[in-house]
């Protein structure tokens, strides 16, 4: 599922909004993901803050957690690095291949919990940049969904 250049350069732009951000971007997906779906909670045991408090705290406090701050960022981050490789899908494949079969493998996260997580991070991008920014980075997600489920 190849992209246009015209949806590369839309989906480059509206990441390049979104990522300016990256750590209070990736802590709101992370703790919404965490709120909207507990299940994901299970996947961070050694998360002893996030433990502790998941159930009971609000979306904003899990927000502040440096455990959720840092690891939004390095999701974001890895995502960051997926995107500079959309017109590349050689590249791109050697980015999501090893990031999927660990998160498949030996993190036995669901893959339709990447799913999950895209949805919040566009959710998000939305209310942040508007709906066409949304749309542009839609493309990008579905790509990037479709290449790690590949490697499940």
């Amino acid at each position: 599922m190849a992209m246009s250049a015209d949806d590369i350069q839309k989906g480059r732009s509206a990441w390049e909004k979104f990522y300016a951000n990256a750590e209070d971007n990736g802590a709101v997906v992370l703790s919404r993901m965490f709120k909207e779906h507990p299940h994901t909670v299970s996947y961070f045991k050694n998360f002893k803050e996030l433990q502790s408090m998941a159930e009971k705290a609000s979306s904003v406090e899990l927000q502040g957690l440096s455990e959720v701050r840092g690891h939004g960022k390095k999701v974001l981050s890895a995502l960051n690095d997926m995107v500079q490789y959309l017109d590349n899908m050689d590249s791109l494949k050697k980015v999501t291949e090893p990031l999927g079969k660990k998160h498949a493998v030996e993190l036995q996260v669901d893959v339709k919990d990447f799913d999950i997580i895209f949805t919040i991070l566009l959710d998000l991008l939305g209310e942040k940049c508007g709906g066409d920014a949304k749309t542009d980075l839609k493309k990008v997600t579905d790509l990037l969904y479709e290449e790690i489920k590949s490697t499940y």
